[in-house]
């Protein structure tokens, strides 16, 4: 694969990349560079967590060796699962068998947070970026943990979670960080921290967050405020889960907030945009010729003219998109 288009894929529906010239050096001269993406084991994936599954295989067909980290010490540190890491480790192992299952290759390995906690080195890289960080900027990046400034004061643990995800991407030996846009604090954190002490500086790539089904508002009305509008696995009512059935999926469809030609904050617009066009290619919508026969989307600008004009009605929208996710998910089902 030339170098042009391993660019390109790495690219595809990314929101933001610090920065672009490192991105570019790195493709030209590393022919499989190392990006790392890390997930806390606290249950089922969201449809919303599949942008980052989606964007792990085009990672690894352009040639990238990738680690899917399994914070398990971080998941505990977050009480998810109620602390049981017996829970946790058993959550870890179907995210891996998920991820397998969905088309990951040989290319993508799966490392957890247990084999980094026993060894010294690592801990010296926490302390190390812990003395790089102000209180005050551990306590912003609480928003990586889903949890906002003021929760950081529940336990004292959650105060070392920002140092060790950062210590986590230099112990992993990675060229990229890659994450939902949610991840930006750790990285640049990571970034800064890197310039500190002489570390080989991590590229940071994000892709978007997937809005609330009761619909999310705008996604960057600070990141606080990002945290509380995005699809949650802990909110059954906001998400749809990859082990959900057809009829579930359709039916939390059905029901979703989906406003006419409205764009900001509606996870029916963002799922076909950011999921299925990146994951199939193209979004199909069968209509009746009452109605004004089917359509078909392979560009999101297309799709986006469409729907602020009013020429796709909203219950024609949540039928493709029902219907991609169905197709997307078969794999897990079956």
């Amino acid at each position: 694969m030339e170098v042009e288009e391993r660019h390109a894929l790495t690219l595809k529906g990314t929101s933001e990349v610090l920065v672009p010239d490192e991105l570019g050096q790195l493709l030209a001269t590393k022919e499989h560079p190392k990006v790392y993406i890390g997930f806390e084991p606290s249950g089922p994936f969201t449809v919303g967590q599949l942008v980052t599954i989606s964007k792990i295989l085009d990672l690894e067909k352009a040639g990238f060796v990738v680690t899917v980290f399994l914070a398990d010490w971080h998941a505990f540190i977050n009480d998810k699962l109620g602390g049981s890491m017996e829970r946790i480790t058993a959550a870890g192992k179907e995210m891996e068998r998920v991820i397998r299952v969905l088309g990951a290759g040989s290319g993508v390995r799966f490392r957890w947070a247990s084999e980094l906690i026993g060894n010294s080195d690592y801990w010296s890289r926490v302390i190390r970026s812990a003395k790089a960080m102000s209180l005050a900027r551990v306590r912003r990046a609480m928003t990586i943990m889903g949890r906002n400034e003021a929760e950081a004061d529940m336990d004292s643990a959650k105060l070392y979670y920002p140092a060790m995800q950062v210590a986590d991407i230099f112990e992993l030996g990675v060229d990229v960080a890659y994450g939902g846009i949610d991840q930006r604090r750790a990285h640049v954190l990571a970034r800064e921290v890197a310039a500190k002490y002489g570390w080989p500086v991590p590229i940071a790539l994000h892709t978007p967050l997937i809005s609330s089904l009761k619909g999310g508002g705008r996604m960057n009305a600070g990141e606080e405020g990002l945290m509380e509008r995005k699809m949650s696995k802990s909110d059954a009512t906001t998400a749809i889960y990859a082990t959900d059935s057809e009829e579930t999926i359709r039916a939390r469809i059905q029901s979703a907030y989906c406003p006419v030609k409205e764009v900001e904050g509606n996870p029916m617009i963002e799922l076909a945009l950011h999921l299925i066009l990146p994951w199939q290619g193209r979004l199909a919508i069968e209509r009746s010729e009452k109605h004004g026969g089917a359509l078909e989307f392979a560009r999101g600008e297309d799709l986006l003219a469409a729907w602020t004009t009013g020429k796709l009605h909203p219950l024609d929208l949540k039928s493709g998109v029902a219907r991609s996710l169905v197709e997307i998910l078969r794999p897990l089902r079956a």
